[in-house]
């Protein structure tokens, strides 16, 4: 995987990625040039137009990471890469045709970008059919070998023969540490040397996954094959990169304390962070108000009770602050006060409110909460403080989630969509503390992109 700005894009993604704005700039400028013959016009040096095709080629590629594009799901499905594309080039050109009244110089005719939705269309269909199937095979697959024979080494291998990792598994080494669970586990024993043995299985990476450390790690085997140039990684860091989360099963304190991450110099991305926050809510309290009071009157016409309604959660570093929301269950879906966990297909939500849970409209009143600084528009979603106490003796860590502002979306949210048990909540708080450990503007951005997916695709929105 790739390492940008502490997140990790998988060598596929990008090296499509890089295709397909290839692709995006040349459909454009293809439209430009049949459109201009088509009008007798001639056609001038391409550097007169080139910020428009640069526009284009960059809202389009935007558009298609919002929606899904770049996800497992449509490396291995033409349909479903297709129907996502079409979306995706609707989107980015409804978008640059509303900035042609205010930047007419900067983006394409209208004319133009029909031809180039068409060309663009057809290229990056094209360019899936082809190399598609190459996307999800070996040539871009780490090929990991893995010193460990029980249940953590058996877990690596299974993920590995998962069809939307970005690595496989070369072979597994019993360093003895414990009850073998892999039945194809090489004693450690019959290998000369480990470091040969992994040149022989063409490993890029070897994952040390043992159950016990103190007596069985193999410090001369890991120094050789580090110097011979191979990485090394244990498999907390491994899975870190692999899953967007931390493992709650694999780490400890002391990972926690000595990886990379829960930086404190990042106070120019916290006041940027901040900026944009202020910036943007006050736009879209703005943009948004007439749709929150038409939903309010929903509301209030189907079921007996106030429109909106303040609940206490916890926020940055535990600390109680009030959220505003519009009320899309029944008024006693708490009866006594006491604090339930939602369901799927809960009861107690009414028609409107799933209506407005599904596309998100009953979280916009939160957007006063950001502009007021208690909340951001990205970070871990807040929990009741009563969840939290509650969380907090069943699950280790949950603390930590607290150390940034709890968020409207989330890394968790574009990840996780169900939060209602115990289970759900330990899921959840893995991709939260992936946020919390490696936050930067560009994983803002990048949460903010996929939240337009989960709000056009809403999967179990509650």
């Amino acid at each position: 995987m790739f390492r940008l700005f502490k997140h990790y894009v998988p060598y596929a993604v990008l090296f499509l990625a890089l295709i397909d704005f290839a692709l995006l700039f040349g459909a454009a400028e293809a439209a430009w040039v049949v459109r201009a013959r088509q009008i007798g016009m001639g056609v001038d040096p391409i550097a007169v137009r080139y910020w428009p095709l640069v526009n284009f080629a960059v809202t389009l590629q935007l558009a298609m990471i919002a929606v899904g594009v770049y996800g497992s799901d449509a490396f291995h499905s033409l349909r479903f890469a297709a129907a996502r594309l079409v979306v995706a080039i609707c989107l980015g050109v409804i978008f640059l045709s509303v900035v042609y009244f205010a930047l007419p110089g900067y983006t394409l005719w209208r004319s133009n970008s029909l031809y180039a939705m068409f060309f663009a269309f057809v290229l990056l269909v094209s360019v899936r059919m082809v190399l598609g199937r190459m996307f999800g095979t070996e040539a871009f697959k780490r090929r990991v070998l893995v010193l460990g024979a029980g249940q953590r080494a058996a877990r690596l291998g299974r993920l590995g023969a998962e069809r939307a990792t970005s690595f496989s598994v070369v072979g597994h080494i019993d360093m003895g540490d414990c009850e073998p669970v892999v039945a194809t586990a090489v004693p450690r024993a019959a290998i000369d040397s480990l470091a040969s043995y992994a040149a022989t299985l063409g490993a890029n990476e070897v994952v040390l996954a043992l159950e016990e450390r103190r007596k069985a790690m193999p410090v001369a085997d890991l120094l050789h094959i580090r110097t011979l140039g191979m990485h090394v990684n244990e498999i907390s860091t491994f899975l870190e990169r692999e899953t967007g989360r931390v493992d709650l099963r694999s780490i400890n304190p002391s990972w926690l304390i000595f990886s990379d991450g829960f930086s404190s110099g990042r106070r120019l991305s916290s006041l940027a962070k901040r900026l944009f926050d202020i910036v943007v809510a006050a736009l879209l309290l703005t943009l948004t108000l007439p749709f929150v009071l038409f939903a309010a009157v929903l509301v209030k016409l189907e079921s007996k009770g106030p429109a909106f309604y303040r609940q206490t959660r916890a926020g940055l570093y535990g600390a109680p602050f009030d959220i505003l929301k519009l009320r899309s269950m029944r008024q006693d879906a708490e009866a006594g006060g006491k604090a339930v966990w939602a369901e799927k297909d809960d009861p107690r939500i009414t028609r409107v409110g799933r209506f407005i849970r599904k596309v998100r409209i009953d979280e916009l009143p939160q957007v006063w909460t950001v502009l007021k600084g208690e909340m951001s528009f990205v970070g871990p979603r807040p929990e009741r403080p009563e969840f939290v106490a509650e969380l907090g003796k069943k699950i280790p860590f949950y603390a930590e989630r607290h150390v940034v502002k709890p968020g409207i979306t989330g890394w968790a949210q574009i990840n996780y969509p169900y939060g209602a048990s115990l289970d759900d909540a330990r899921h959840k708080l893995e991709y939260d503390l992936y946020y919390a450990k490696n936050y930067t503007p560009f994983l803002d951005v990048v949460i903010i992109l996929q939240t337009i997916r989960v709000v056009l695709f809403p999967d179990g929105a509650r």
